[in-house]
């Protein structure tokens, strides 16, 4: 009894000699690593509002801001290991010995992040833009470093790498794209009527910009006829079904004219008589 009441005391005054030795020094540095979390979060934070008060994009204010906390922490990791009296120089070789051994690893998605690292620097686009890329468009709802994610016009959601966007031809049409149309009428018809007609049609259709100008004019001649072609942007968001009722506009505005269209036989040989080639 008397020795484990001899071991306990031992134990309370090394306990009572470690605290008064280093209590103060401990205690300093946990308040200082409290402090650093704190001041880091506020400096990034603080970094992304000026950043987008600057009218820099909302993605890039972000990622400045997030590597400035990232850079702020590191450092008071770094001054408050030194304090608990820990060597930070094998910390910094394993940590260097394990981004190596991660990039081998992970060399397919860190692939990812380079391109988004490489998107938000270069910012070909921004969140809200219609873009179109890899045989899909939507408008641009996220850019994060591994992937970008679209919106589609029926409100699917896209995501694509970003390995498999840089080096691709990107088409940012902002927040419109264009419709490129083609109507063969016969050659016997009035085409400087039917393009008064077409122009018509389109300055009265709903969601048609008129900045730029919707363009009307003799695109081609053809077998029996010619190509009218026609040109104009419309919401990105609504492509489709503003492009189906602009179409349908065009055919009724022609047939309430009396001009008539080139015959299926004529029109298989050359061109369709309603086309429409998505660029943009």
């Amino acid at each position: 009894m008397q020795q484990e009441l001899e071991t306990v005391t031992k134990l309370v005054d090394t306990l009572v000699e470690f605290a008064v030795q280093y209590g103060f020094q401990l205690l300093g540095a946990l308040v200082f690593l409290f402090v650093g979390l704190k001041v880091a979060a506020w400096t990034g934070r603080k970094i992304t509002l000026v950043a987008e008060t600057r009218n820099i994009d909302q993605t890039l204010s972000r990622f400045i801001g997030n590597i400035v906390k990232l850079v702020v922490v590191a450092f008071v990791a770094i001054i408050t290991l030194g304090n608990f009296g820990i060597s930070t120089a094998p910390l910094i070789a394993l940590a260097g010995a394990s981004a190596f051994g991660a990039t081998m690893a992970l060399q397919g998605p860190l692939s990812n992040y380079g391109a988004g690292l490489s998107i938000i620097l270069s910012r070909p686009f921004a969140v809200g833009d219609m873009i179109s890329v890899k045989n899909v468009a939507g408008m641009v709802h996220e850019i994060s470093l591994a992937a970008t994610v679209l919106v589609g016009e029926d409100g699917e959601k896209i995501t694509v790498p970003n390995k498999e966007i840089v080096g691709e031809v990107i088409v940012n049409s902002n927040e419109h794209r264009i419709v490129e149309t083609r109507i063969a009428i016969a050659y016997d018809e009035d085409s400087t009527h039917a393009l008064a007609v077409l122009r018509q049609v389109l300055s009265e259709a709903a969601k048609v910009g008129s900045e730029p100008k919707p363009q009307v004019g003799i695109h081609d001649f053809t077998y029996g006829g010619v190509v009218i072609g026609l040109r104009f942007w419309v919401p990105g968001r609504e492509y489709f079904q503003t492009r189906y009722r602009v179409n349908e506009a065009l055919l009724n505005g022609l047939k309430a004219a009396g001009i008539g269209l080139i015959p299926a036989t004529a029109a298989a040989i050359s061109v369709p008589l309603l086309s429409a080639d998505l660029e943009g």
